[in-house]
């Protein structure tokens, strides 16, 4: 946090409320404060080069929040909701073979007739459009890297990263300092596990009585398939192998225009084994029977991994702080049983502009939202969230067969009678301490990549388009080198080779000694290594504004 006496270092610019983060939560909240007030000046800050740039997900898209934000979208001939999903599959996968749930056992939630399927950047260039026509300013390229706070501890605006500072720290011939975007309420919707959002969260106890937040890693790629091998509007989810009975995570198959599909596979990080491998395990599942053949004399065309908040209902943190709010995946919005989340950023970015926005026609400035706080769980948002609270926790505890099938039971009843006879189940340990020594667990053999079905980590970052200037201070930042060494190489063999999906880490000999070699160019934004490292001792921070991965139709 820094003080607002540095301010005087810096150029800054005010606002009525500055929002942090171009995805789904954040322009929602920037479109509905200038729909309340067109006199409200807002800005967006986007870290990366364009908006749309650093989005990733599935996506089946609830339409329930565009609903309520752009009523009329429909009449818009440019919208970005082109394939209705008209069929539903589930797929238990054993080695050879795969078993279809009926759709009868489904609880009605998991029902995704209605929704779309949809690339979310594109959704958010679309958003970022329709925003800028009611007058919000958006500044892509702009990570904002700091958190300004005034003499009473109240978040005043936020700094956006020094630029041209080489490798050693020192500023280059390039150097640009940083702006200050000043506001009278700051939206935080930078993601999840966003680095700003982490800081508030620590600095305001916004977790105190909360469970601990889950995570999982969604890895995605985007194919063109043969004519043959399309359905457009299936959707289609597995569970099961390649993983064991006691590793949490699925995929999906999502048939959207263009005979294009979208497949990707979530591993839940509370797993214990220190050689999983998420990214191998993904490549491995597009080998399974029931899979391949959709993408036989098919062509990939994108690749992409993020982090997916997965604690739900238990582990949302108090979203109000003095002077802002945390929005969408900063706040843990997912719902991990229906792999959905942007609904719900697009409704809780609504509602804290709502806040925002009467709070400053009445006069206020820079305190605590806490109506924002209090309504979301009586809101769309809460009653989503709560119906599946337990899906995680019975996942994590009983393992694949018992936990899906406990957790399904729990969904009915839910949906039937709004009770649960579990009450509200804990979470336990945060994922990174579920980790394991190497000693408790033996190595997987994952196979070759064939460069045709099954590709490596370097060929998979290149399809993202991802780019980060060698010369400047590594944004992934090591704590204390010797303790990578002591337990993250000795203790564990070294996971966060395996963990990463982008080759950033990997421990190589010098001279006979072990070394931790981080290759932040090739980082796509995940932020697994923030959550899953054993001890805690990477810490991701933004690199210069627009850099990272930039994603296309994904």
């Amino acid at each position: 946090m820094t003080e607002v006496a540095e301010l005087a270092e810096r150029e800054s610019m005010e606002f009525d409320v500055v929002i942090v983060g171009a995805g789904p939560a954040g322009l929602s909240a920037a479109i509905r404060l200038k729909q309340l007030d067109p006199e409200l000046t807002v800005v967006v800050l986007e870290k990366g080069g364009e908006v749309g740039a650093h989005i990733l997900s599935g996506a089946v898209v609830d339409p329930i929040g565009i609903d309520k934000l752009i009523p009329d979208w429909r009449d818009d001939p440019d919208h970005p909701f082109k394939t209705a999903v008209n069929a539903d599959h589930f797929l238990v996968l054993g080695p050879a073979g795969s078993v279809r749930l009926p759709n009868f056992m489904m609880p009605p939630l998991m029902n995704n007739h209605g929704n779309f399927i949809v690339s979310l950047g594109n959704v958010c260039r679309w958003l970022g459009e329709r925003a800028e026509a009611l007058g919000v300013e958006i500044y892509p390229g702009f990570a904002a890297s700091e958190v300004l706070t005034n003499d009473d501890g109240a978040v005043i605006g936020v700094a956006t990263g020094d630029m041209g500072v080489e490798r050693n720290g020192e500023p280059g011939p390039n150097y640009a300092r940083g702006m200050a975007l000043l506001g009278k309420y700051v939206l935080i919707g930078e993601g999840v596990r966003g680095s700003l959002a982490k800081q508030l969260i620590s600095k305001y106890k916004l977790d105190e009585d909360r469970e601990p937040q889950k995570f999982g890693i969604g890895l995605k790629e985007l194919w063109e398939v043969k004519p043959e091998h399309h359905k457009p509007g299936l959707v289609q989810h597995s569970f099961g192998w390649p993983l064991d009975m006691k590793t949490g995570g699925g995929s999906f198959l999502y048939h959207l225009e263009d005979n294009q599909v979208a497949v990707g596979f979530v591993v839940h990080l509370n797993y214990k084994n220190p050689y999983l491998s998420p990214f191998e395990e993904f490549q491995r599942f597009k080998t399974h029977p029931a899979i391949a053949p959709v993408f036989e004399g098919g062509k990939r065309l994108s690749y992409g991994a993020r982090a997916i908040s997965e604690g739900g209902w238990q582990s949302v943190p108090k979203l109000a702080f003095p002077g802002g709010a945390l929005i969408g995946c900063s706040a843990g919005f997912v719902n991990v049983a229906r792999i959905k989340g942007s609904h719900n950023a697009v409704l809780s970015g609504m509602m804290a502009a709502e806040h925002a926005a009467e709070a400053i026609a009445a006069g206020r400035t820079q305190d605590t939202l806490d109506g924002y706080d209090a309504a979301w769980r009586a809101s769309e948002i809460g009653k989503d969230l709560k119906k599946v609270r337990n899906v995680k926790p019975l996942w994590s505890k009983l393992g694949t067969i018992g936990g899906v099938a406990l957790g399904g039971l729990d969904m009915w009843l839910n949906t039937l009678f709004g009770v649960s006879p579990f009450g509200t189940m804990s979470h336990g340990k945060a994922d990174y301490a579920a980790l394991e020594p190497a000693s408790k667990h033996k190595q997987i053999d994952y196979p070759k990549p064939d460069g045709v079905l099954t590709f490596d980590r370097l060929s998979s970052v290149f399809l993202s388009n991802t780019n980060h200037e060698e010369d400047q201070p590594v944004h992934l930042q090591l704590q204390d080198s010797a303790l990578q060494k002591s337990s993250e190489l000795d203790v564990y063999a070294g996971p966060s080779n395996r963990y990463c999906p982008a080759g950033v880490y990997e421990w190589v000999e010098t001279d006979g000694t072990p070394t931790f070699v981080i290759n932040a160019q090739n980082c796509v934004h995940c932020k697994t290594c923030d959550i899953k490292d054993p001890n805690q001792n990477i810490n991701w921070v933004p690199p210069q504004g627009g850099e990272g991965p930039v994603y296309t139709n994904m």
